[in-house]
């Protein structure tokens, strides 16, 4: 018994030690590979894309929050999910963002990435499951664990810092779905051709930058004091 009061906290605090390492390997795998020009860079990517959300999940798992928890982050990412399906017609108009920055701000950093996360794996039922799917799991995940961490540091009560990083995080999830395509699809890979496909994108993330602001600031002031009441009231 004792054994397992001691291992449990050390699983624990190891695993939440190496989330913002893990999180970091993946934009540099896909630089560093990418440089290096390795045989197979877009599927050992993969592999790093996998093993950070594994390991986040994992995380989350291992900190065992309550079931008063579980359900609103469950809620939050259907709400993304079906947002995402919702606006379809809409290219990059999309709540997936801002919901994931709502949900890490309130409920912590894990939370803002397990509906990031979550919104795009559901929401891909709809849309088709593929080899982008643990890169849009991995993107929007990235977008709520950072508004998680700004949130943790009472940074986000600032407008500047709300709405830069709700306008941030389109340019952030493009340049990562970006290099996706790039090392999967790009050939024969030379600077032009990634500046092309880059350039190409720029548009649309703007656009999602702009909906992710939008509707930041449509629920951010109801939703986050809806939650934040759950969280007082629960002591989460």
């Amino acid at each position: 018994m004792m054994e397992r009061q001691h291992t449990t906290p050390f699983r624990e605090r190891a695993l939440a030690a190496l989330e913002v390492p893990a999180l970091v390997a993946v934009p540099v795998a896909l630089v560093g590979l990418g440089l290096v020009g390795v045989d197979a860079t877009a599927g050992l990517t993969l592999v790093v894309a996998l093993l950070a959300l594994l390991l986040v999940f994992a995380s989350f798992e291992a900190s065992r929050p309550a079931l008063r928890q579980l359900m609103p982050t469950a809620v939050l990412a259907a709400a993304a999910a079906a947002g995402r399906v919702l606006f379809a017609p809409l290219p990059d108009v999309k709540p997936v963002s801002a919901i994931a920055i709502v949900a890490g701000a309130a409920l912590g950093r894990r939370s803002g990435f397990v509906v990031g996360a979550m919104a795009a794996l559901i929401s891909n039922f709809f849309f088709g499951q593929g080899p982008w799917t643990p890169w849009q799991m991995y993107a929007w995940g990235l977008v709520g664990y950072v508004g998680g961490a700004l949130g943790e540091k009472d940074l986000l009560s600032h407008a500047p810092v709300l709405y830069g990083w709700a306008f941030a995080s389109g340019p952030v999830y493009g340049l990562i779905l970006n290099g996706y395509h790039v090392l999967g699809y790009v050939r024969p890979l030379t600077w032009p051709a990634v500046a092309l496909a880059c350039a190409a994108s720029v548009p649309l993330d703007v656009v999602h930058g702009l909906a992710t602001v939008a509707f930041l600031a449509a629920t951010w002031l109801p939703w986050g004091r809806a939650i934040r009441r759950v969280v007082a009231k629960y002591g989460l």
